[in-house]
């Protein structure tokens, strides 16, 4: 198995048994008694909507990398660095690997584990699930602390703009990272987020990471958020820190390819109709390669040649093909989800 999926493995266990099945007051329902998720959604005394709810992230590539559509000019000299040396050691020191909280990222990091959001006239808090954290959001109009200890989940204040719930974040340590693929963060990270709940059942997520020292511009995504009815959170408790002795080893070179032939691969490449519906979830729906000071890269992801069509990388190993011409087609995502057609765009 890749390494770094070895290593998601053991970040990614989850309780399937959640609380026993028991319906949860106040969920619309269709005449056949499932939550009608299409519902209006539902305010609070004081007209605004309420977020309240256990709600299910569903942008796994996010969880996977969110830094999927940066360039590598993106990312400051240092910062680039540092992402290397953790490429080097598959990642053995990530924050989810020491069983340490997720920081910046537990809005989406959370994967397959649910979040519980408990809203009140001047405070929402968010429960995760995911390794049994928490976070206050003040509504009560108090500002950011201007000299915040860093910690590693932030500090949180949030106001309403219209139907719209606008957090914004600071006071992050800089021991956490920005995605599991290793790209760090400075202490002088802000991250904004954006709740709209559409209808009873469904949540817009947006977050934008700004980050000077970091990054060159800001970076913004947006995550699905599913409502789930009649269930409840459990207990999760992290113990892979027994697991990291074994955790051990160092990316080689790779094979040497000549910066002409890797040239030929250049280009944009969109995921075909098709292909396992967890691979556009996990990598995204299109494939940016290029090439830089003789390295290859996917978005800003380093590909390391093992042959002229055979690429490994931190996202999945990858594999060129050609026609009978000798034009690139269209690239494979190896993935245990299964193989993923990604097309060369004219």
């Amino acid at each position: 198995m890749h390494k770094l999926l070895m290593i998601l493995c053991v970040m990614s266990i989850s309780l399937t048994a959640q609380w026993p099945n028991h319906p949860t007051p106040g969920v619309p329902r269709t005449p056949d008694g499932k939550a009608d998720l299409s519902a209006p959604a539902p305010r609070l005394a004081d007209g605004k909507l309420d977020l309240s709810g256990v709600w299910m992230p569903r942008n796994t590539g996010a969880l996977f990398y969110v830094t999927e559509a940066l360039k590598p000019e993106d990312i400051r000299p240092w910062a680039a660095a540092l992402y290397k040396q953790r490429e080097d050691n598959f990642r053995n020191d990530t924050d989810g690997i020491h069983c340490l909280p997720p920081g910046p990222k537990a809005g989406i990091a959370v994967g397959n584990f649910p979040m519980k959001i408990v809203q009140t006239s001047n405070l929402v808090v968010v429960l995760y699930e995911y390794q049994t954290l928490f976070r206050q959001i003040f509504t009560d109009g108090r500002g950011l602390p201007e000299d915040p200890n860093p910690t590693w989940m932030g500090y949180s204040v949030g106001h309403w703009d219209g139907d719209t719930l606008v957090v914004e974040s600071a006071g992050f340590n800089d021991r956490s990272w920005l995605d599991r693929l290793g790209h760090p963060h400075s202490e002088d990270l802000r991250v904004t987020e954006r709740f709209r709940r559409v209808d009873f059942g469904h949540i817009q997520f947006q977050i934008i990471y700004d980050d000077p020292k970091t990054l060159t511009r800001p970076l913004t995504f947006s995550v699905a958020v599913n409502y789930a009815p009649d269930t409840e959170m459990l207990e999760n408790i992290c113990e892979n820190e027994r697991s990291t002795s074994h955790l051990v080893g160092k990316a080689d070179a790779g094979a040497k390819i000549d910066a002409s032939v890797l040239a030929k691969y250049v280009g944009t490449y969109q995921v075909q109709a098709g292909s396992p519906g967890t691979i556009a979830g996990f990598f995204g729906k299109s494939q940016t390669i290029s090439l830089i000071d003789g390295q290859l890269w996917m978005n800003a992801i380093p590909l390391i040649p093992q042959s002229e069509t055979r690429f490994e990388s931190a996202a999945a190993p990858i594999e060129f093909f050609t026609n009978t011409q000798g034009k690139v087609t269209h690239l494979m995502l190896r993935a245990n989800e299964g193989d993923g057609r990604y097309n060369r765009r004219p």
